[in-house]
């Protein structure tokens, strides 16, 4: 029997070879439509990913990585753009739970730990050893203590984030999950969500003052038959609306401004439908949607060309009876952790 060395056990476990140069991307990964996002994300296997970031073009960025599923969200503006397989902290290393800040992005890392084994688009988290990156995805917790991601998930997410991002990881392995929903569960600043709430006998909530400027996306919701505005990933509004009886498929669609200079919702451009881009969309069911007279007019001026506004069938968030996150301090103290003296942060160990 072949005995590996410590440097190619570590190697092993990032599970992408190098073909002529390059990583080969983990079997099964793939990317999707916003409009398979939805269907797709709570059935990944391991080393699969969607990815459909035009569903929220901008705004903040919160990644939320679920243990008890082993499946990470990536939300923008608020609302879920991506989902990903992971593997994170086998027994005896546990990845931490808690709300994080990303302290340090490195492209081409490798580890100071683990003979210097390749830890691509690596995030970090804490540390003393904790980070986000490309790495082995066997299909359950097998990492020493990072979340591992798809190789080609792990590129695109490094693309969107920026130092300082929030990062939560929430759960515990081999423990029951729940699937979460169109809204991100925590809001940038680590706070639990404050979704808006109506009352039974209210139509609408409008409180712009939450978030007064920043990027607008708007979600409807069929099963909940409601519909918010987001704003820089803050939750500003949301009432009761009334869609189109007989049409339950998802859409996206984009705002533009027509050849006469009037507003036009139009399908958005999204793989596998491109033919469809551009379309505008029939009038005769704009005119089926229902919203509070009011609601609509406080809405009407951040209605600008570039909105998009998604409708799914999926409701906007899962109801959680679970315990609230710690908070942890995002101010590194790099004398506290377990690795001794204070390096600079090119030099911080990172573990896989």
């Amino acid at each position: 029997m072949r005995t590996l060395t410590r440097r190619q056990a570590a190697l092993a476990c990032i599970s992408l070879p190098l073909v002529a140069g390059e990583w080969v991307l983990a079997q099964g990964s793939k990317t999707s439509s916003p409009l398979e996002l939805a269907r797709q994300a709570e059935a990944l296997k391991p080393g699969e990913w969607v990815w459909a970031p035009d569903i929220a073009p901008a705004g903040p960025i919160t990644v939320y990585v679920d243990l008890s599923r082993q499946l990470a969200y990536v939300y923008r503006n608020g609302v879920r753009i991506a989902a990903s397989s992971i593997s994170s902290g086998k027994p005896g290393h546990e990845t931490p739970t808690g709300v994080f800040t990303i302290l340090q992005k490195d492209k081409n890392h490798r580890s100071n730990k683990y003979n210097s084994a390749p830890m691509p688009y690596q995030e970090r988290l804490t540390w003393d050893g904790v980070a986000l990156h490309a790495g082995g995805l066997p299909g359950y917790p097998e990492s020493h203590g990072c979340v591992h991601l798809p190789y080609e998930f792990a590129r695109l997410l490094f693309g969107i984030t920026e130092m300082g991002g929030t990062v939560v990881v929430a759960g515990k392995a081999g423990g029951a999950g729940m699937p979460a929903g169109v809204l991100q569960p925590v809001p940038g600043q680590g706070a639990l969500a404050q979704h808006l709430a109506l009352a039974d006998d209210a139509s609408a909530v409008w409180l712009p003052e939450l978030s007064p400027q920043g990027p607008v996306s708007v979600v409807l919701s069929r099963p909940d038959r409601q519909v918010l505005v987001m704003r820089n990933g803050v939750e500003i509004g949301r009432a009761r609306v009334e869609l189109p009886p007989d049409d339950y498929a998802d859409h996206l669609l984009t705002l533009t401004r027509g050849a006469d200079g009037r507003m036009v919702w139009t399908v958005a451009p999204t793989p596998g439908r491109e033919a469809e881009a551009g379309r505008p969309v029939d009038q005769a069911l704009i005119e089926q949607v229902r919203l509070p007279a009011g609601f609509m007019k406080s809405v009407q001026p951040l209605m600008q060309p570039g909105l998009t506004v998604l409708v799914t069938n999926e409701p906007l968030a899962p109801h959680t009876t679970g315990p609230q996150l710690a908070v942890l301090d995002s101010q590194a103290r790099p004398g506290d952790g377990p690795d001794g003296p204070a390096m600079s942060p090119a030099r911080r160990p990172v573990s896989g």
